[in-house]
């Protein structure tokens, strides 16, 4: 049994997406400073690329678990 609130666990979930956000886009700066570099190392860059992938799809994952979240707090609030 969990004492948190609906509004709980969706501030928490975003929370954790603004985290990645954060991340995300640090790892776009990452990006943009080893593609200045010369030579440009390729393989940086692609672990760069996966790492950004891999952190989309656990923001796409959070988003899939605050949508019902969200969606009941809405229909409290009608």
């Amino acid at each position: 049994m969990s004492l948190l609130t609906n509004a709980d666990k969706l501030n928490i979930v975003n929370q954790h997406i603004k985290s990645l956000d954060f991340q995300i886009y640090n790892s776009e700066i990452d990006l943009l400073e080893a593609n200045a570099e010369s030579p440009v190392n390729t393989e940086f860059i692609t672990t760069i690329n996966a790492r950004i992938a891999a952190m989309n799809t656990k923001r796409a994952a959070l988003a899939a678990e605050a949508a019902p979240l969200a969606a009941s707090l809405e229909s409290v609030e009608e």
